[in-house]
């Protein structure tokens, strides 16, 4: 599938951001967050405006890293000075971004150590926090097809797909397709195990796993199906299996499961 432009991933984490704290404003800052279980708005409030602080900082400074003397910021006690903290740090990280070079080199925790993994990140990251939002005061919006779309496949290849280099994977002759409805488009997985010894030395063994590849030849094992927004909600446990369709081999889908259902937040 084709990704977004990178002028519209800055865009969308405006439009998003914007949203994001138009929804807050308003919520009692003790109400919980049922997407992301022991949260409460402030702390979804927090969440969102530590993140883009922490990038706004890691693309000024590109390409050192500056997680050995970066400064975690507190969170405000008074709900008004964290909406103004979000708002400064969601200035700062839109200035930042406005600013680079998708190119460029910058720091991330990633393969891709360019500005464009953190201008396609932040995007999703700012989308899934918006619907966090909205769900947490009952005023859920659409998703835009194209931005979910990009989500799909940035979710299975990125939060789930990633491979750290201490890790090794042994693909299976096993391919799930997701099949985006809406956009008659699809992103594909193919199942495997992941090995490896991390650096603080746990070891791990015969994991289900799963990596994006190209379409191969012939048809799916399973295919998982479904609009843009229905995918990329669920995929992100932001939404139930009422728009998603399995077809297909029920086993290898059962595979896919086991990965899928790994938090992530």
């Amino acid at each position: 599938m084709t990704l977004l432009a990178y002028p519209a991933y800055l865009d969308h984490i405006r439009r998003e951001s914007v949203r994001f704290r138009e929804v807050l404003t308003d919520v009692e800052p003790a109400t919980p967050v049922s997407t992301c279980p022991g949260w409460t708005a402030a702390d979804l409030l927090f969440h969102l405006g530590r993140v883009q602080h922490f990038w706004a900082e890691v693309v000024a400074r590109r390409p050192v890293d500056p997680s050995e003397d970066y400064v975690e910021p507190e969170q405000p006690a008074a709900y008004d000075r964290l909406l103004a903290f979000f708002d400064e740090s969601s200035d700062r990280l839109a200035g930042a971004l406005a600013g680079a070079d998708p190119a460029d080199e910058c720091w991330s925790w990633s393969a891709d150590h360019t500005v464009a993994f953190a201008l396609r990140r932040q995007a999703h990251e700012a989308l899934i926090h918006r619907l966090d939002a909205e769900l947490t005061a009952g005023t859920p919006t659409a998703l835009d097809p194209a931005l979910a779309a990009d989500g799909v496949h940035e979710c299975l290849d990125l939060m789930y797909g990633a491979m750290p280099p201490w890790g090794s994977f042994a693909p299976l002759p096993h391919h799930v397709e997701f099949a985006i409805s809406d956009l008659d488009t699809s992103v594909w997985v193919q199942l495997g195990v992941f090995s490896g010894t991390s650096p603080d030395g746990v070891e791990r063994a015969g994991e289900p796993d799963l990596h994006v590849v190209p379409a191969p030849e012939g048809e799916a094992d399973a295919v998982v199906s479904g609009t843009a927004a229905d995918l990329d909600a669920w995929l992100w446990h932001r939404g139930d299996d009422s728009g998603i369709h399995i077809t297909g081999d029920k086993d290898v889908y059962a595979r896919a499961r086991l990965v899928l259902e790994q938090p992530i937040t």
